[in-house]
């Protein structure tokens, strides 16, 4: 009878324990995440605690567009970041260049005037005028070192520059790619340029600047040339008025470029053209033709130059909808992304200038970008780029 009544009472002080126990260890929700805070350790070890079996890994979903090679550089950071933080997993979502960013945008936007949240996007990548025009919609978190302290890598003047709304994670500029074989004397002004294309008939090809940024670049610099040199930050609709001279210029090069007005389809199309030997010189993001001249897509012979005034570049950035339900495990990854280590592999594998400063790179990879960003400039027109697209469309294209 005694040993019964202690083998009761043992039972009764085990269950106590381990309800004790369950208390203690229960979790977050699936869209939260611990360690991201001021104190959290240093992003450059990233390490996590591996998840329990009863622990469900936060999941977000992460929208973003580009050519080929941004999807190619996803797949290979966000494994990298999963193997490192197996709390969290990322669910990307790839809209190809030339589909139009515009959708995941208005998604967002359109979650949150219904009171749906953020429309199930939780991170998006994209460039300066969707910053802006998030701004202007109040779609964006504030981002901060307290949960993100590889921000401190970051150049703060660019961080300024977007209020801190976004990460600029990566950069790139357009310039002008060639046959080096055939260009001896490339040009170096924007009027040298206009002035070989209408010597060089069918040997000049852009992109539909709505398909592409190297396209969309061409098209905005040729407007803008004749316009004061702070227009290319200002987005009010009234300085349209002043865009005619730059739409003749555009509407006469028409009858010089490729097949006498043919455009190409994204920023590939182009230098698809340029590799094929149908034309002698293109505008071109640099990482896209760094990478294809590394890959042998591109042939040796292919050099690139910026010109003065220099075509538009700056960064890419990573924007987090300030209703996402799964900041915290968005937050884990962007502290990720800004490690030298992920940067490395932007360097690497698109050949794109580093988001962080060169100052926390490897000693190679600052001797390689020392000067590579210098010459462009990062236009900032907001809305109106929607605008010149619409109006090249008419008077551009279909002539």
């Amino acid at each position: 009878m005694l040993r019964n009544k202690a083998r009761v009472l043992f039972m009764i002080a085990l269950s106590l324990t381990f309800g004790v126990l369950s208390a203690c260890g229960g979790g977050a929700s699936s869209g939260t995440s611990q360690g991201s805070g001021s104190d959290a350790k240093p992003a450059s070890d990233n390490k996590s605690a591996p998840a329990t079996a009863s622990a469900k890994p936060a999941e977000f979903s992460f929208y973003f567009t580009g050519s080929q090679n941004v999807k190619d550089l996803w797949d290979t950071l966000i494994p990298m970041f999963e193997k490192a933080t197996p709390d969290v997993k990322v669910k990307p979502v790839y809209v190809p260049s030339g589909t139009g960013a515009q959708p995941t945008y208005d998604r967002i936007l359109a979650a949150k005037q219904a009171g749906k949240g953020s429309g199930d996007i939780d991170l998006y990548e994209d460039g300066v005028n969707y910053v802006t025009r998030g701004q202007k919609d109040d779609l964006w978190d504030t981002l901060g070192t307290d949960k993100i302290p590889n921000l401190a890598k970051v150049d703060q003047k660019i961080m300024k520059d977007v209020a801190n709304l976004a990460v600029p994670y990566r950069s790139s500029a357009v310039i002008l790619a060639y046959n080096g074989d055939k260009v001896k004397d490339a040009p170096t002004t924007l009027d040298e340029l206009y002035d070989w294309i209408r010597k060089h008939p069918g040997k000049f090809a852009y992109n539909d600047p709505s398909t592409g940024g190297s396209g969309d670049s061409f098209v905005t610099t040729a407007i803008y040339k004749f316009l004061p040199e702070d227009a290319i930050h200002n987005s009010d609709p009234a300085i349209e008025k002043q865009w005619d001279q730059g739409f003749a210029l555009l509407k006469d090069l028409g009858k010089y470029v490729y097949g006498k007005g043919i455009y190409p389809k994204k920023n590939q199309g182009t230098l698809d053209l340029l590799a094929s030997g149908e034309v002698d010189m293109i505008p071109a993001w640099s990482d896209m033709v760094l990478d294809q001249i590394n890959k042998g897509q591109l042939p040796k012979s292919t050099k690139m130059a910026q010109l003065k005034p220099g075509f538009n570049g700056g960064p890419t950035y990573l924007m987090v909808p300030k209703l996402s339900a799964n900041k915290d495990a968005v937050a884990k990854f962007l502290n990720f992304i800004l490690t030298p280590e992920a940067q490395s592999v932007i360097v690497t594998k698109m050949s794109g200038f580093p988001g962080i400063q060169l100052a926390n790179m490897p000693q190679e990879v600052q001797d390689k970008f020392k000067d590579a960003a210098a010459g462009f400039r990062t236009f900032n027109i907001g809305d109106l780029g929607k605008d010149i697209s619409k109006r090249w469309q008419s008077e551009v294209a279909a002539q």
